[in-house]
């Protein structure tokens, strides 16, 4: 599964003065990676956009990279075999972690099954900034979700490769948070996650702004 990727030569770093942390400062919370992961129809989508909503309401600068809008673009070269899963993921773990450091709170919604290649995207930022979110469904209820048709398509033997039926997902073991996204409400969800990133100080409580609303 390891891809030998190319390593640029003759290429130096330039430092900005416009840091992290003064980008951080003006928005008002640190900029982090909260990735969702799950199978397909497990969710991750809907609540990644779900969590947006609820952290634009309060002034936070968001972005969510979605598995599909990705593949239009920037990973429409990529099929899934597992080397282009891997390139995948990897080509989102550094596209996100250019918009942390622009102090953005950015939200990945990706399958990404295997969990070396989560791994090596927590691996490329600071103790913190990464945030594994495993959205935990039975694949019997994704299976009842499947509006585009791939899990049935996967057991008539028509799709190679799909993650649960004929690819494997690694669950995660270590990740941060686990919500369950097959039967609890897409509200408490969430809340689970605005929680969450309370906890690790991305962003103040809600009483933490009123505060700083008065002091203003």
């Amino acid at each position: 599964m390891n891809a030998q990727l190319s390593v640029s030569t003759n290429v130096v770093w330039h430092r900005a003065t416009v840091t992290r942390a003064r980008r951080e400062a003006q928005n008002g919370h640190r900029g982090a990676i909260l990735w969702f992961t799950g199978l397909s129809g497990s969710g991750k989508s809907t609540l990644a956009h779900a969590v947006e909503e609820a952290l634009h309401q309060r002034g936070c600068r968001t972005f969510v990279l979605d598995g599909d809008n990705v593949r239009h673009g920037l990973c429409g070269d990529l099929g899934f075999s597992a080397r282009d899963r891997q390139e995948n993921i990897r080509r989102i773990g550094e596209m996100a972690k250019i918009f942390m450091e622009a102090g953005i709170i950015v939200l990945t919604a990706f399958i990404s099954p295997y969990r070396a290649d989560r791994e090596r995207v927590r691996g490329i930022v600071e103790r913190g900034d990464f945030i594994e979110i495993y959205c935990d469904t039975p694949i019997e209820i994704c299976e009842s979700r499947d509006v585009k048709g791939l899990y049935k398509k996967a057991r008539a033997g028509q799709l190679a490769e799909f993650t649960g039926i004929t690819s494997p997902y690694e669950i995660p073991e270590n990740c941060e948070l686990t919500v369950d996204t097959g039967t609890t409400e897409l509200d408490a969800c969430v809340r689970q996650v605005i929680d969450e990133m309370t906890q690790h100080g991305i962003i103040a409580t809600a009483n933490s702004n009123r505060e700083r609303g008065r002091k203003a």
